[in-house]
């Protein structure tokens, strides 16, 4: 089939407009892009600067003082109750392993059962019991939380930084396919052969 020189130039006519609208639409991929990257810069500047000062300064103001309360509680029914229930019963549990072993000792030496002494057992119950309480409440000081990482604030701040890139990208999507008929195929058109 051939064409006629008029359809030809036409054809070719159409063909460079093509080109023209896919290199000014290629430009105006770049603008977006470069306006969606200084958008994202503009928006980590303003987390840095604006939103994570006042989400910390809620927290310090709001938060943390019915956190480092609980926290001060929680530490003291540790340390006054469990710590020394735990010392006397661990003390109890070894006066009495004592006196089973003073006991089997006895009976190997040949001098027989005795009642053993109470006060004796008295006095080892609370040595052992203070001893263990001494070690308790140092493991227990060893694992004090240390602060690390960004926060609460800094989570938030991150997501909200997050959601609101993803809105830029958004927007400027649907900036650039909104007519799909400006769009050209990616194969240039060719002019057909004569």
């Amino acid at each position: 089939m051939s064409l006629s020189r008029k359809r030809k130039k036409e054809l070719r006519k159409l063909q460079n407009h093509a080109n023209k609208l896919w290199e000014s639409q290629q430009v105006l991929v770049g603008e977006a892009a470069d306006v969606a990257r200084e958008a994202g810069r503009q928006l980590g500047n303003f987390n840095r600067e604006q939103f994570v000062p006042a989400v910390q300064d809620g927290y310090h103001r709001y938060a943390e003082p019915y956190v480092s309360r609980g926290l001060s509680a929680g530490r003291r029914v540790l340390t006054d109750g469990v710590i020394p229930a735990t010392g006397a019963v661990v003390g109890g549990a070894l006066s009495v392993w004592d006196a089973a072993n003073d006991t089997r000792s006895r009976i190997a030496s040949g001098r027989g059962f005795a009642l053993p002494d109470s006060a004796a057992l008295q006095k080892k119950a609370a040595k052992y019991g203070k001893k263990t309480s001494k070690k308790l409440s140092a493991r227990l000081a060893a694992l004090e939380p240390k602060k690390k990482g960004i926060g609460a604030g800094g989570v938030i701040a991150l997501i909200l930084g997050g959601l609101a890139a993803a809105g830029v990208a958004y927007a400027a999507w649907q900036t650039l396919r909104a007519d799909d008929e400006l769009w050209v195929a990616d194969d240039p058109l060719r002019a057909p052969d004569a």
